[in-house]
């Protein structure tokens, strides 16, 4: 059964006892959840790679590259906020697309129409078979969380697992307070 209390446009934060070092304090922000599966790129884990390294004939850009998670580490997506001008931008929520034409997306970075802060790079995605990101959910491998579209684009992307976490408020915000590095003593 596909849990619909999770939507497209909401992100999946793990929970902090995850020890899977793939998804360890990740935030991980879900394109598409529907009966036939679910998939997201997560937003906080930065490569150290710019888009051009990767892709050849990619316009000069400052615009590093984040692993999006462990499927398709050899294809490149991206989140942005271009969908009015980018072609076939799949519309996920709140003024935020995902993907579009590439050849056109290259052509506006070179005319400066897409700018760094309007797009995010993401090397593979993370994705779930129909019904297991439900049951991950179930046995609390993960917290569902609203989104803000800053996070998006977040430039303090190493403190955004905290940062999610505190905005929602609760038990959750003292789960942040308690993982921070900087609450924890020694």
């Amino acid at each position: 059964m596909v849990d619909y209390k999770l939507k497209r446009g909401q992100i999946l934060v793990a929970d902090p006892f995850m020890d899977e070092s793939v998804f360890k304090r990740a935030a991980i922000y879900m394109c598409e959840h529907n009966k036939e599966g679910s998939l997201g790129f997560i937003l906080n884990k930065q490569l150290d790679f710019a888009i051009q390294e990767l892709v050849l004939d990619f316009p000069e850009f400052d615009s590093k590259v984040y692993y999006g998670g462990p499927v398709s580490t050899d294809t490149i997506h991206y989140i942005h906020t271009k969908g009015d001008i980018l072609d076939n931008s799949i519309a996920i929520a709140n003024g935020i697309y995902w993907g579009g034409d590439f050849a056109k997306l290259k052509l506006f970075i070179e005319k400066s129409l897409i700018q760094p802060n309007e797009i995010r790079f993401y090397l593979g995605y993370s994705g779930w078979e129909p019904d297991q990101i439900a049951q991950e959910i179930e046995s609390g491998s993960w917290i569902v969380a609203d989104t803000d579209p800053n996070y998006i684009f977040a430039k303090r992307w190493s403190v955004l697992w905290n940062k999610i976490l505190e905005d929602a408020g609760g038990s959750k915000a003292l789960i942040a307070k308690m993982n921070n590095p900087h609450f924890m003593m020694n």
